[in-house]
């Protein structure tokens, strides 16, 4: 480090080191004129919420003004925030929570957050100043919600107001002071357009999966975590003609459809006796008596595949559902699996029929190393041979490699199989033109990225 980088940080540190003694002076005299507990108890009140935060500006500024000669007015005026998102707010992640292109926040504790942004993770300057500064954050996201951590509950999960995903643990279990992760969704809807627009999908196969689903066949989704599976089936999910009654199921509600005649589920988790708990596989049982044209589980876990796929062969054809898979094949296995866990002692061979009657197309998606993401390919189930569930591959990506800019090359394939599926296109009046996919010229794709 040179001798002027060096001064630069020796300055830098001294000033953090002084704005934390500043603050934490305020703090104390905050505590002493201000009921703190009472400000925390009204949060979920908007007017007490103005009138508090009248209060601390206040205060707040009647102290600053002690410290003119020492601190600049922007220092100042940045210290005054800071106080108040602590008081009120997030702490040191009001700031990135403001900022629409952040799509996930990590806290590793109180001095390490990071943030995802155009899929890439990136490291930020923010950071606690202690584990109990980020506890209180922590309590204060998840308390309207009527949730506690402690270290008999040491572990959330949980649904922001905005729909933003929650996950907190925290000590025994997390060892460097607690974690914090929060999954946001953008304000917008992605369209399907869109998707072709950032080179996430060839139109042709935008216009194929447009058909599949107005002809009610059944859809998988597979894909690793952050590919970007509950945001394509948001957009597939917009095919669905408006007069049929859809119920969705989640873990924690992220769908957003459009239609009018929807029914949102969620599951519960175990309150601290370890009851009340609803789990995806009870309201997928009981979605079967709610007269659904369509049952859309937003993510497969465990044994409500089962049930799932029950569904699937008795009268619910369009049903959809994504999975935690790396490929059409494995995402096969994976629901095998997990009909396993249902607890009933199915031969594999009746596990894999109930598979190849139920699922009709696969469609799987990645993460490029780009930060892209991208409809890798299109698979349809043709059937069982032997004790083999078989399927054949329609489109594929091909990458060939990564560009000056380090942004991914390659192109989108037809593999020439003629699909089974065009014989229920026919029979459902569902138009879809077969030279369009045949005739993909698998120009270079360059990969675009997008926060979905």
């Amino acid at each position: 480090m040179s001798g002027a980088a060096s001064e630069a940080h020796i300055v830098a540190t001294v000033e953090r080191t002084a704005r934390e003694l500043l603050k934490s002076e305020i703090h104390d005299a905050l505590a002493q004129r201000l009921d703190v507990v009472a400000a925390s108890a009204a949060l979920d009140e908007p007017k007490k919420i103005a009138e508090l935060r009248a209060q601390i500006d206040t205060i707040v500024r009647e102290l600053l003004a002690a410290y003119p000669a020492v601190f600049s007015a922007e220092e100042l005026a940045r210290v005054q925030q800071e106080i108040i998102d602590e008081a009120l707010g997030y702490g040191p992640l009001e700031e990135l929570l403001a900022q629409h292109d952040v799509t996930e926040i990590m806290v590793n504790g109180p001095g390490h957050v990071f943030v995802e942004r155009n899929g890439k993770i990136e490291t930020t300057n923010k950071r606690f100043s202690d584990d109990r500064q980020l506890r209180v954050v922590i309590e204060r996201m998840i308390a309207p919600l009527g949730r506690r951590i402690d270290e008999s509950v040491p572990m959330v999960d949980a649904r922001l107001p905005d729909g933003s995903r929650v996950n907190a643990i925290i000590e025994p279990l997390a060892l460097d002071g607690p974690t914090l992760t929060i999954r946001r969704f953008g304000k917008t809807r992605l369209t399907p357009q869109a998707l072709v627009d950032i080179g996430a999908i060839e139109e042709p196969m935008l216009d194929f999966l447009r058909a599949a689903v107005e002809a009610r066949l059944n859809l998988v989704i597979c894909g690793g975590t952050g590919s970007g599976k509950t945001t394509f089936l948001n957009c597939l999910s917009s095919f669905i003609p408006d007069g049929e009654r859809i119920v969705t199921i989640e873990d924690a509600a992220e769908l957003r459809l459009n239609q009018t005649h929807v029914v949102r589920l969620e599951g519960r988790p175990p309150n601290l006796q370890g009851a009340g708990e609803v789990r995806i596989r009870d309201l997928v049982r009981n979605a079967l008596r709610m007269r659904p044209d369509r049952i859309i589980v937003g993510e497969c876990r465990g044994a409500e595949a089962l049930d799932m796929l029950q569904a699937m062969n008795t009268g619910h054809d369009g049903s959809l559902t994504t999975i935690h898979a790396n490929s059409a094949r494995d995402s096969l296995s994976r629901i095998e699996t997990m009909v396993m866990m249902a607890g009933f002692e199915l031969p594999v061979r009746a596990i894999r029929e109930q598979i190849a009657s139920a699922v009709d197309l696969v469609v799987h998606i990645a993460r490029m190393r780009d930060g892209s993401r991208k409809v890798v390919g299109i698979s349809e189930i043709a059937g069982l041979e032997g004790e083999v569930v078989t399927m054949q591959e329609i489109v594929r990506y091909h990458q060939r490699g990564l560009d000056k800019n380090n942004k991914v090359v390659g192109e989108f394939e037809f593999t020439g199989v003629q699909p089974e599926c065009l014989q229920r296109f026919a029979e459902f009046g569902v138009s879809f033109d077969m030279h369009s996919l045949s005739k993909m010229a698998g120009a270079p794709v360059l990969g675009k990225v997008a926060s979905w």
